[in-house]
């Protein structure tokens, strides 16, 4: 007995591989567009200059992370040649729970693929940091889950650490484009530094909309099923994306979650069309709740669960 299961892994890499691109995407890459353009204008002036940053927000499994990381990844890909000949690129760190300024220097290290003994002084590090990123063409950094770098308590460890991006972003030796990334609670932390947060654009990744994003559900429902070859026709009704974006908490990350166990759970089966009998398995084993108790099962379901309880539910085992 092996206890891969082949089918199923199958089954989920070849609906975890796409990329699906939401509308909001368009925003992300106008605003990753004017951050590297005002970059290479700058650099190409040949004086010192100050990068912009852009800060991005969205509730937890909104799928700010997966956007974000594709943008990084299609930059990367693009080859764009700076005035000392090296390709461009942003390197992406994220970050888990508190960190001192020298703990973050090593992990951008890391990012680099330049391992760093922490025994170094904490400028020596930063020191490091800026001489990698000149030899790598390395002219952002993309710091994911950046809450974890604030308390409500500690201002004065804030204050230091806004000093520091915005430092970066200023470095006279090889300035930074930043990109700060998390929860909204981010944006509060921020704003309290007047430099960095004039110097840098905002975008802020909204939950669905029952009303706005019914199309959009739709269409991304379709494109999943395309993917197996999967019939969706039959669950194609507001009622039933209503229920769906209500049993992922309105966040994007979750439903496309339940979407491609659903899917999963459909071929699995050997059948060509999903039904609801997928979609309420689909929850059973996301959240751990007993089969037949969840949002597509129960008429009255606004009333038997509460999106705060969905959402801790499926996301009880993150980190």
């Amino acid at each position: 007995m092996s206890y891969v299961d082949k089918a199923r892994k199958d089954a989920l890499l070849k609906y975890k591989k796409p990329y699906y691109t939401l509308p909001r995407r368009d925003k992300l890459d106008a605003e990753m567009t004017c951050l590297v353009t005002d970059y290479f204008t700058k650099s190409e002036i040949g004086r010192p200059f100050e990068a912009r940053g852009l800060i991005v927000t969205g509730e937890s499994r909104s799928g700010k992370s997966r956007e974000i990381t594709e943008i990084v990844g299609k930059f990367n890909t693009e080859g764009n040649i700076l005035p000392n000949g090296q390709p461009a690129r942003f390197v992406q760190c994220s970050l888990s729970s508190m960190l001192t300024w020298k703990d973050l220097g090593i992990k951008v290290l890391e990012a680099m693929g330049y391992p760093m003994n922490a025994s170094r002084t904490q400028s020596y590090i930063w020191q490091q940091v800026t001489q990698q990123a000149r030899l790598q063409g390395v002219i952002g950094i993309h710091f994911d889950e950046c809450q974890h770098m604030f308390t409500d308590t500690a201002k004065t460890t804030n204050a230091k650490v806004l000093d520091g991006f915005k430092a970066l972003c200023k470095n006279d030796a090889w300035p930074f484009a930043i990109i700060l990334s998390g929860v909204p609670v981010l944006t509060k932390f921020v704003y309290g530094h007047d430099q960095l947060w004039l110097i840098s654009n905002k975008v802020h990744l909204d939950l669905i909309d029952r009303q706005a994003d019914m199309k959009d559900l739709n269409d991304l429902c379709f494109a999943y099923a395309d993917v197996g070859g999967i019939k969706f026709e039959p669950m194609a009704l507001r009622s039933f994306y209503e229920k769906l974006a209500f049993s992922g908490g309105y966040r994007w990350g979750l439903v496309i979650e339940i979407l491609i166990e659903a899917l999963v759970i459909c071929e699995l089966d050997g059948q060509a069309e999903i039904n609801i009998v997928h979609f309420e398995k689909a929850f059973a084993n996301k959240t751990g709740i007993a089969y037949g108790y969840s949002p597509f099962s129960m008429e009255d379901y606004e009333d038997a669960f509460s999106e705060a309880e969905i959402v801790r539910l499926l996301t009880r085992s993150d980190p």
